[in-house]
Order: structure tokens, then sequence, then C-alpha cells
């Protein structure tokens, strides 16, 4: 089960909205799970720039940090060219700390069918967002499959065991209103109402 450290297992797909949505969010419907079962991307170079994640709730950009995590970063880019992330949601939202996608399952327990692991930096804070890549507790520091999440709050006092993705440079407004849609009554932080990743593009610098 891929869940941050301080998250249980997510379960539903959260198709009841409770009091209508965010400004700019439309109402969508939980997409049928995906199945990806892709090979690990042998001798991959990062692109960087950035990825343009378009949502239900609108779009958000990420500026892709190809010289801290080149690694990562690169799968990150295969995963998007493979179009691993269109059609999922953020299946875990928790309000105040983080937003979780990316997962084909759409559940909290899929992957693309590989992993990849690079040492985060050792200065790494999960400051307001910084995006990173999930994993389980039993995994090592720097694994990551497909699942990322976006940090809300000033510092999510996360340990340095998260792979570095980058970093929101437009939009935060976007991410905001999705985290609207979290329920803080939820012990897993399954939203109150879907929220469609409807595709992620990159943009190289």
């Amino acid at each position: 089960v891929v869940v941050l450290v301080t998250g249980g297992d997510d379960e539903g797909n959260g198709t009841q909205p409770a009091g209508g949505l965010p400004g700019g969010c439309e109402e969508v419907s939980a997409p049928e799970p995906k199945q990806v079962n892709l090979s690990a991307p042998a001798g991959l170079e990062p692109v960087g720039g950035t990825a343009v994640v378009e949502t239900s709730c609108g779009a958000f950009t990420i500026a892709l940090d190809a010289e801290r995590a080149p690694i990562t970063v690169a799968s990150f880019e295969n995963l998007v060219n493979e179009g691993v992330y269109d059609g999922t949601t953020f299946h875990r939202i928790v309000p105040g700390f983080v937003i979780q996608g990316g997962d084909p399952a759409g559940d909290g327990t899929g992957g693309p069918g590989y992993t990849v692991d690079e040492p985060p930096p050792g200065d790494l804070a999960y400051l307001q967002g910084v995006v990173a890549m999930a994993k389980s507790e039993a995994e090592p520091p720097g694994r990551s499959g497909s699942q990322f999440f976006v940090v809300l709050s000033a510092d999510a006092g996360l340990p340095p065991d998260f792979a570095l993705v980058g970093e929101i440079s437009e939009g935060f407004d976007v991410v905001e209103a999705i985290a609207g849609l979290g329920d803080e009554a939820s012990q897993d932080g399954t939203p109150t109402a879907p929220v469609l990743i409807e595709q992620i593009t990159l943009e190289p610098s």
C-alpha cells in the first residue's frame, strides 16, 4: 500500500459531495481504475522544465527540480509521457497537510509497475508547495512509483524520506481548491467528491 508515513490505507473513491464543490471545481465522476504495468525505464535523462497538471478544479504548474532529483524527475516525466496520470484522481486529501494523487488504481494501492530509488536531498524540507513522491513506511527513503503529493501546510514536518519532484510555480490557488474537498473527519483522507487529473503535460525549459 502506497501511503505517506502519517496516513492509513485509503478506501473508496469519494463520490458523495458534502455541501457543494469549491469554486472552480467541476462535478465529475470517479474514473474506473487503470491497469498499468510498465517496466522500469533504463538510461533516462531528465528534461526538466515544468509539468502542467490539468484537473477538474483548474490547472497548476510544477517546476521540476531535475538538478537535485534527476532520477525521480526522469521517472516522473516518463510516467507523464506514458499517460499514466491522465484520467486518475487525487484520492487522498488531508486539509492543512497534503493532497495526494497519481495512483492508477485510484485507492492508494496502485503504481506504475516499477519503482525507482533516489535519496532525497539531505536538506530537503517539505514546505508549502513542495511536490514529492509518496511511499509506504516499509519502503526505503527515496523510493517512488507514480503517487505524488503536494504540501499544503507551511511545513509538513516530514523527515527527508520522500523523493523530490519539484514545487508549485503557478496555480497554488487550484491546489487550495482541491484541498477544499478534504474532510477533516476522515481518517484516511478520502475526498468528499472526486477530483480528476485530466492530463499532465510537460513543457521543457
